[in-house]
């Protein structure tokens, strides 16, 4: 995606890497926003402002801004940063239905966004519903939530982000976007409902170049027409080429279901899209995630050639029923990036492969080396394909103490180096993997 500047619209650490959530106990002021106060009122309690954009003129370090329940048409951009023991907070009042509604924005060409925080550090966003931003320009970008610069230290936490939709069969929408133009870290984004999205050729959730740190968890996302979470280097967004990708972080946790391309006009009728893509980032940990009903479950590449995803720990993961492939690592031709130094690892890829597209459950392609697939089981759907590769640059990848499941009827198909074998003792010959590795009948298991 191009380089993105905010355009303010008009209307009425390695894996592992400690993330803190900031109290509420360190905040030391309080502002109230209601439908029915008055931006000439206090800001209290009983004299709430009228408008989100008062209340975030009047918030700095240390305070929370407690929205109460209501619709509000407009955006929420915050003017101030927080501290470390003093972060600046804006939430629903006790779990009230707070609605940021852009039904009514007017649409103009550039980036907008119902909720933006620009060079903040120390923000915390919670438990707003954040919805409804359409376009029908090609080059406007929509988004529920956008944080770039150099904004750190920023949680989102409990939301709901929905319709966010570009309408322009070129266009192109996220539902929370982090874009580290200058360095950017400790980005958490936890607990989220991020649902029916129209997105172009852009992501529900995406983080992009300079960003060392971050957390995605908890997050549900679901029914939209492009990736569900990705994490993307080397696309000219950071001002430092060398640091112009995402590392040092965690996606765990996560629910993501129906993503497809399949009804999106940018993609001409492909299965494409995948549920976690990570795309030239490092150092990343992707575990204990439920993905199904995806076109993919997880994909680890660069579409840029040179480039590589690389260090990145595949583990625990749950992947079932999706229309494509379960795990897909490589660039799709030689003039992509690749995969290297990852660990594919105790995940259970299960029928995938639903639409008979010959990706199996892992699919390897092109430029993928020095990887390591282990201890994996693997259980095949209709097309019978347990691994494919169908490219020969495949070198020093290990594979080991996986386990097929073999079916009564019928015997399971690899493909390795563009050879087919149905014989299980000559694709281990064939891949160089272990005598650990088993092909049973799932009642053999232990």
């Amino acid at each position: 995606m191009k380089k993105m500047g905010l355009l303010i619209i008009a209307g009425c650490a390695a894996v592992g890497i400690l993330f803190a959530f900031y109290p509420l106990q360190h905040t030391n002021q309080a502002i109230y926003v209601a439908v029915d106060g008055d931006d000439k009122n206090e800001g209290t309690m009983e004299h709430p402002f009228r408008t989100i954009a008062k209340a975030s003129s009047e918030a700095e370090a240390g305070t929370t801004v407690f929205i109460r329940e209501g619709t509000y048409k407009e955006q929420l951009i915050v003017e101030h940063s927080g501290t470390k023991h003093k972060p600046i907070t804006f939430q629903a009042y006790e779990e009230e239905e707070v609605v940021i509604d852009g039904e009514n924005l007017n649409a103009a060409e550039g980036d907008s966004a119902l909720v933006v925080l620009e060079d903040k550090d120390y923000i915390n966003i919670e438990g707003l519903t954040i919805q409804n931003l359409t376009t029908d320009l090609m080059d406007e970008t929509v988004m529920g939530i956008f944080i770039n610069g150099s904004s750190s230290h920023i949680t989102v936490k409990d939301n709901k982000i929905k319709g966010i939709k570009t309408w322009h069969d070129e266009g192109n929408g996220h539902g929370i976007a982090a874009y580290g133009m200058d360095s950017m870290e400790d980005i958490t984004i936890v607990h989220n409902v991020v649902e029916d999205l129209k997105l172009g050729t852009s992501e529900s959730i995406v983080l992009n170049g300079d960003i060392d740190g971050f957390m995605v968890e908890r997050n549900t996302v679901r029914y939209s027409d492009n990736i569900g979470i990705d994490l993307i280097g080397y696309e000219g967004v950071a001002n430092h080429a060398s640091a112009d990708y995402v590392r040092n972080g965690t996606v765990q946790n996560n629910k993501v279901h129906h993503i497809s391309t399949l009804s999106n006009p940018a993609y001409d009728g492909e299965y494409s899209a995948a549920a976690i893509y990570v795309d030239g980032g490092k150092d990343i940990l992707i575990q204990k995630n439920e993905l199904y009903q995806n076109d993919i479950g997880i994909e680890a590449t660069s579409e840029h050639a040179g480039k590589y995803a690389e260090d990145i720990q595949i583990t625990n993961n749950h992947i079932s029923n999706n229309y494509y492939t379960g795990i897909a690592i490589g660039g799709y031709d030689e003039h992509r990036g690749g995969t290297r130094y990852t660990l594919i690892s105790q995940n259970y890829l299960e029928q995938n492969d639903t639409k008979g597209l010959d990706g199996g459950q892992l699919l390897l392609q092109y430029n993928v080396h020095d990887n390591e697939i282990e201890e994996n089981k693997f259980a095949a759907s209709d097309s019978r394909i347990f691994i494919a590769n169908f490219f020969q640059e495949n070198r020093d990848n290990r594979l080991a103490e996986n386990i097929y499941y073999r079916e009564r009827d019928k015997e399971g198909i690899w493909i390795w180096k563009d050879e087919e074998y149905t014989s299980f003792s000559a694709f281990i010959k064939a891949s160089g993997g272990d005598d650990t590795s088993q092909y049973i009948y799932p009642d053999e298991a232990q």
